[in-house]
């Protein structure tokens, strides 16, 4: 994709469709260090999590995706799965307009929290959620989550679970 001239042209977000999984999909796979789901996976979140997830297209491609969902066990949190920039658009405050954008839909609003898991390592995605909470004014608290030995012999790094909270809406 060539992202050159992409503040020259209108960015969409929006929800994700069901026909937008295998180019969430394809993102994806260029986002490192984000672990690759199955099409599959990609294709359940458009379907059944449209309406706490996010896409941004430029020029009818995706260049941008979170997935989301309300966490079952606490109704008031929004957990953030997976966030996604095309390598050409980053830097942008892409991210944090998407992250927004879900915060403002009705389906979210009785959330006064935001979870989500990072590795220490990703400081992208640590500088992002620093950012919202202080958009959002409120407390960025980290705490031990996902132990690496959890991941078996992966050696996957552990993930820490961040939450931002309360939400002042």
């Amino acid at each position: 994709m060539g992202c050159e001239n992409y503040k020259n042209k209108p960015i969409t977000i929006r929800k994700p469709q069901i026909k937008d999984g295998n180019q969430i999909f394809h993102l994806v796979k260029k986002c490192k260090p984000l672990d690759i789901n199955s099409l599959y996976y990609y294709l359940l979140i458009c379907a059944h999590f449209d309406q706490t997830s996010v896409i941004s297209e430029l020029d009818n491609e995706i260049i941008g995706y979170i997935s989301a969902y309300i966490n079952p066990h606490q109704k008031n949190t929004l957990f953030i799965w997976q966030v996604a920039v095309h390598p050409g658009v980053r830097g942008q405050g892409l991210a944090t307009k998407m992250m927004m954008d879900i915060l403002r839909r009705n389906e979210v609003k009785p959330a006064k929290f935001i979870e989500t898991t990072v590795t220490p390592s990703n400081q992208a995605s640590m500088s992002l959620f620093g950012k919202i909470a202080s958009k959002l004014d409120t407390n960025l608290q980290k705490f031990p989550f996902f132990t690496s030995d959890l991941f078996g012999e992966s050696n996957h790094e552990e993930e820490l679970l961040l939450r931002i909270g309360p939400l002042n809406k």
